[in-house]
């Protein structure tokens, strides 16, 4: 039976973050709310994780999934092509998390900047050109107000492209990398695979944003959740092929193909404004969230080495 006195920790989300952040807060035995569209997931569930399904933009769904709760998580994801319902279901978790009178705590990326010159670090303005980074600044814009408005205590935590468990196909750093390299190919990236590049290891996402969670000092804040210093695209591969005992080589499709590829994929078609990420070093500073609260990333070749475990347990769980 659920310990109903103890803290319930509501996360909207079940993709690659929602479950690293889940598997953050079940490993502190904390009682955890996964609420999806569907109520279907990807995990085995036990008696501390709950699963509800329904819109987290309908704010009298999101009232009644987040009752009692005392921390709410916005790690939703959605496909490119839909990314323009972010700010609804923002609001609707807004009024869910305000009802309950719990923190917010939203698990957001790095485009709203832009195109910056230099290291990525808190405190830079929001000037994002691209349609998704217009977004991606408005929904934080909305939720910094509703803290600001004294609605509901909101902290922001901002990751890189991401990897770690089940990272497969929604990101740069996934399959096209780890499951070619243990299927003996070419591991695929886009633009210059030498840039040096920032990569966010889920699990250590999952855990910034239980710090936020906790902290009340985090609030009404941005910060950058920590991450190992970068390396090129090129020697992270390298360095896979290292722990699979294999060669590993990488394949990179430059700008122009992306563009003629997008003709055919809606997706693809969408990726092409975000690929100054790839063509020139996207470096970000975590040393703010670093010293705050004395956390450091995982360093790299161990992530790689848990992420190269999953891929391969999931490749033997397939055949």
């Amino acid at each position: 039976m659920t310990d109903t006195a103890r803290p319930l920790h509501v996360i909207f989300g079940t993709g690659p973050l929602g479950l690293a952040l889940m598997r953050a807060l079940r490993s502190e035995d904390r009682r955890v709310r996964m609420i999806n569209r569907s109520a279907r997931v990807r995990f085995d569930k036990d008696l501390e994780t709950e699963v509800g399904g329904g819109d987290a933009a309908d704010p009298g769904f999101a009232r009644e999934v987040c009752e009692g709760a005392a921390v709410v998580y916005h790690c939703v994801g959605l496909p490119y092509p839909r990314w323009r319902e972010f700010p609804g279901i923002a609001r609707g978790i807004v009024e869910g998390a305000a009802a309950a009178g719990a923190t917010l705590v939203y698990g957001d990326n790095l485009y709203a900047y832009g195109q910056v010159t230099g290291p990525l670090r808190e405190g830079l303005p929001e000037t994002a050109s691209t349609v998704k980074g217009r977004i991606r600044a408005e929904v934080a814009a909305l939720l910094l107000d509703a803290h600001r408005a004294g609605n509901v205590p909101v902290a922001i935590g901002r990751g890189s492209d991401f990897f770690g468990p089940h990272a497969t196909d929604a990101t740069m750093l996934g399959s096209r990398v780890f499951a070619r390299i243990l299927a003996g190919r070419p591991a695929q990236a886009i633009g210059d695979p030498d840039r040096q590049h920032s990569y966010t290891y889920l699990d250590d996402f999952g855990r910034a944003l239980v710090v936020l969670g906790d902290r009340p000092e985090a609030a009404g804040q941005i910060w950058h959740v920590p991450n190992a210093p970068p390396l090129s695209t090129r020697a992270i591969v390298t360095t896979i092929g290292e722990l699979a005992g294999t060669a590993a080589r990488v394949s990179a499709a430059p700008g122009w193909m992306v563009g003629l590829a997008g003709l055919f994929s809606p997706q693809l078609r969408e990726l092409k404004e975000m690929l100054y990420e790839f063509d020139r070093d996207f470096v970000v500073d975590s040393s703010r969230f670093e010293g705050a609260f004395g956390i450091r990333a995982t360093p790299l070749r161990d992530s790689l080495a848990r992420t190269l475990a999953w891929f391969r347990s999931t490749a033997s769980k397939a055949t």
